[in-house]
């Protein structure tokens, strides 16, 4: 932990934005975060971000962050049943958890929040003044942020899109950190690990912990508005054999199979992965998700809605690849995504 990190922690071990929280504390504490907002609803209260802090006490702290997007179910549902059933006596450090971080979004079964129409992983840093999206997001890159060691921000594809299950990580910051990503992924254990570039999406929670110099890592667990079974077991098994690697989980509790982990396949997303449709109707897939096509390959197509005598417009995938996100609702504008072809990566050295 930085020396900043150290003070802050010090200084405000209780945090007039938290409710139910000392950050100095032994033991398991179930909160809220505050955010204030005054409309025809919340007028006169606050609109609670539920937190737990589960401590032995001194030692590293990971932040487990889910629900960014409401939508986005597995990483919410691991959330829960960590704050159930992980037990301070199991930790040799800290394990902060906000498993509904956009929680309007979250009770609205929403990828934006129904109050401000805010993308809380568009609003990094965030603003304490602003508005209620924006405070969430100052609330953990400003409250809980400087106070982790590792960061992990859980997603899935959401109602919009099918993810192959995966860890997914920018490129750096710099090599030390990088190399502490690839050990977390592989140790996290899910079949694919999908690499993007530096500050991919900048007002992201991943650039608000690379840029804040903390270990961060996210997934994509599937999607498609539900959950997955076969995902959620795998990450059920992988994220205490990561932890107690990270020296935050004792290694003599359960902290995962302790068989070997199977080697990812890696992939890399760029520019030319979109296959984007230019015209509305109905999306055809042509392929499957984790499918492999080659540059030109026909792999989606839209049929005009309208237009009874029309052909389907046909499209191809831009590069060689493996199809590695599908959007999901069938109904499209132009400008949709239709599906993502990433590129495959050699098994990266650490």
């Amino acid at each position: 932990m930085s020396a900043g990190a150290a003070q802050l922690r010090q200084l405000a071990a209780v945090s007039d934005s938290f409710t139910g929280i000392d950050f100095s504390a032994i033991g398991k504490q179930l909160g809220y975060g505050h955010v204030v907002h005054s409309d025809n609803v919340h007028d006169g209260s606050v609109i609670p971000v539920p937190v737990a802090v589960i401590s032995s006490g001194p030692g590293p702290v990971a932040l487990l962050v889910a629900g960014t997007h409401g939508d986005e179910y597995e990483g919410q549902i691991l959330a829960h049943e960590l704050i159930r059933e992980l037990e301070a006596e199991q930790l040799t450090g800290t394990v902060i958890i906000v498993p509904a971080a956009n929680s309007p979004a979250v009770r609205g079964a929403a990828r934006v929040s129904p109050i401000d129409a805010g993308n809380l992983n568009r609003s990094f840093p965030g603003n304490a003044d602003g508005g209620p999206t924006a405070q969430v997001a100052a609330l953990i890159a400003g409250e809980l942020l400087p106070r982790a060691d590792f960061l992990i921000d859980m997603h899935s594809g959401g109602s919009n899109a099918t993810y192959l299950p995966s860890a997914f990580i920018y490129r750096g910051p710099d090599e030390e950190l990088w190399e502490a990503k690839l050990r977390a992924v592989r140790l996290l254990g899910l079949p694919y690990v999908m690499v993007v570039a530096p500050l991919l999406e900048p007002a992201s929670l991943s650039s608000a912990g690379d840029l804040a110099g903390v270990l961060t890592i996210s997934t994509e667990l599937c999607g498609a508005g539900t959950v997955d079974r076969q995902v959620l077991s795998t990450i059920r098994g992988g994220m205490p054999r990561m932890l107690a690697d990270l020296g935050i989980m004792r290694r003599d509790t359960d902290a995962g199979d302790a068989a070997p982990v199977a080697e990812p396949q890696w992939l890399e997303l760029v520019p030319e992965s979109t296959v984007t449709s230019r015209v509305a109707g109905l999306f055809e897939p042509l392929v499957d998700l984790g499918e492999s096509v080659l540059a030109g390959q026909p792999v989606a197509r839209v049929h005009f809605i309208d237009e009874l005598d029309r052909q389907p417009r046909v499209f191809h995938a831009r590069i060689d690849g493996v199809v590695a996100i599908m959007r999901r609702p069938t109904l499209v504008d132009p400008g949709a995504h239709l599906l993502h072809v990433a590129e495959l990566l050699e098994s990266p050295q650490s």
